[in-house]
């Protein structure tokens, strides 16, 4: 077993003084491209990555529903009745539990609030779930999809609710949206649930068809290194909301029902009917979704190798329309760049987190060195950095 696999056994143990039942998982994920487009009924590229939360999780025989963290010192229990009282969480608010227990738990009640569930008598189960996790928390990797994934994987199981993977995705979202009161699109579970080794997956997020996508990373010569900053960010916090409502603000001055209906073509026109901030951040989303289908078409006709500039694009479009790079983000970009990447980009929902770097195999380490040296030179706190390959998604580990 895997150390992180291991603490989640030990802590299930530690918590009921029995072995539980299953241990289920579910990895993180690094987007490609396609940054904010998700919310916005566009598409994204993302692929789930090696690291990943665990759940270690057992039925008891009340009906009450206990979580437990290796990242928290105190485990929360509530009555599984008790969640249609505690969720959802009224905008702008925090949640009544502890956030992090909000997670697991607003994914219990939206699962028992899926069409049909609730008739079933295994949903009526009370639980005990231990979790622990390797995925950097705050880097944007989605190490909150992660938690979602690894625990509606398990309760899918223990309460026979026959769920698919892109139900069970929706379920993730509606936690993260109305349990935690994280205005998320649909991404980051999506990549959670389907991810694949060597593949991304293309994402509609207006129908949810999802395609895989060969990256090749290997195959090219090449590496993906993860830069995290260490700068924490949180989704449920102003800035991502204010994107967010500037987007709907555009698609309602545009006259359709999301920004996916608005072409790169369409964008003097959006320019002369918007105010310069709502423009900038309107045009990051349709240009960001045309760089996404650049990118896909590029994959499948060409190599990795092409798809540099693309990623290049990408970050300035963050850091100059939507606003929501950092000054470390840009650090890591521009010394990854300045030592031979292929392309880079800030990666996740922004404000800070990670960046990722294309580079050739052969060059992690001088990268790696020169993005820690950058980051010396600017008195920033020296940032995380490993290499990452696509994945699987979430599923039962023992």
């Amino acid at each position: 077993m895997t150390p992180t696999q291991n603490a989640a056994r030990e802590l299930f143990t530690e918590l009921t003084r029995h072995a539980p039942e299953g241990i289920w998982s579910a990895p993180g994920r690094v987007n490609l491209i396609g940054e904010h487009t998700d919310y916005n009924d566009g598409f994204v590229l993302p692929f789930a990555i090696p690291h990943r939360t665990v759940a270690a999780v057992g039925r008891r025989e009340d009906h009450r529903i206990r979580v437990a963290s290796t990242f928290a010192d105190e485990p929360v229990e509530v009555e599984l009745d008790d969640l249609d009282r505690l969720f959802p969480t009224p905008t702008g608010s925090t949640p009544q539990v502890p956030e992090w227990a909000a997670y697991p738990l607003g994914v219990a009640w939206a699962l028992r609030q899926a069409d049909g569930i609730a008739a079933s008598a295994a949903v009526g189960s009370g639980l005990d779930i231990a979790i622990a996790s390797d995925v950097p928390v705050g880097a944007g990797l989605s190490s909150s999809a992660a938690i979602e994934g690894a625990t509606a994987s398990a309760l899918n199981d223990l309460w026979a609710a026959g769920l698919d993977r892109p139900a069970l995705a929706r379920v993730g979202r509606r936690a993260e949206n109305e349990a935690v009161g994280a205005p998320t699109g649909i991404m980051d579970q999506m990549a959670s649930m389907l991810g694949e080794p060597d593949a991304a997956i293309f994402l509609d997020c207006r129908t949810l068809d999802a395609n895989l996508v060969q990256v090749g990373i290997a195959e090219a010569g090449l590496a993906i290194l993860v830069m995290d900053t260490r700068v924490k960010h949180a989704h449920s916090t102003g800035g991502y909301g204010e994107r967010r409502a500037a987007c709907e603000r555009g698609a309602e001055i545009m006259g359709v029902p999301s920004l996916r209906d608005v072409s790169v073509d369409d964008l003097p026109r959006a320019q002369e009917l918007m105010d310069d901030v709502t423009f900038r951040r309107v045009r990051h989303v349709v240009t960001e979704n045309q760089r996404v289908l650049d990118t896909v078409r590029v994959l499948r006709e060409g190599s990795a190798r092409d798809i540099g500039d693309l990623l290049v694009a990408s970050h300035a479009s963050m850091r100059d329309d939507f606003e929501i790079s950092v000054p470390e983000l840009d650090t890591a970009v521009e010394a990854a760049l300045a030592a031979g990447a292929v392309g880079a980009r800030m990666t996740g929902g922004g404000f800070g987190g990670a960046a990722i770097a294309l580079v050739e195999q052969d060059a992690v380490d001088r990268v790696t060195d020169a993005v820690n040296a950058a980051f010396a030179a600017s008195g920033f706190a020296a940032p995380v950095l490993f290499t990452v390959t696509p994945s699987a998604g979430a599923h039962r580990d023992a």
